[in-house]
């Protein structure tokens, strides 16, 4: 048992050792954490913008097909033909969203 001179010495070095033990095992690894968190936070943007520039080609890309785009005198029936292919093309990209969503979801039977 130590005598009362050694305990504040003890004391001091318990606490220098848990500084330590707390510095490499819990602040170190949390900084690699939020480095690869930063690398996947780029990644998700990165997608999302490329989502979104797939999203506005297939609507210029549906409303390209619709009857009366290419000939725009009819200004009337231009309009309704472009604003249902808008409509269709939010419904496909509802269903690829939807899609995305059940798969994700999806629970793996376990062997």
């Amino acid at each position: 048992m130590p005598g009362p001179t050694e305990l504040p010495q003890l004391v001091q070095e318990f606490v220098g050792m848990s500084k330590d033990y707390l510095r490499e095992e819990t602040l170190e690894p949390a900084r690699r954490l939020g480095r690869y968190a930063g690398l996947g936070f780029a990644g998700a943007a990165a997608f999302a913008v490329g989502a979104l520039f797939l999203g506005i080609a297939a609507v210029r890309f549906i409303v390209e097909l619709m009857p009366g785009t290419e000939t725009p005198e009819v200004v009337e029936s231009h309009t309704l033909w472009s604003g249902l292919g808008y409509v269709l093309a939010a419904l496909v990209l509802f269903a690829v969203v939807g899609i995305i969503i059940a798969l994700v979801n999806r629970k793996d039977p376990t062997p």
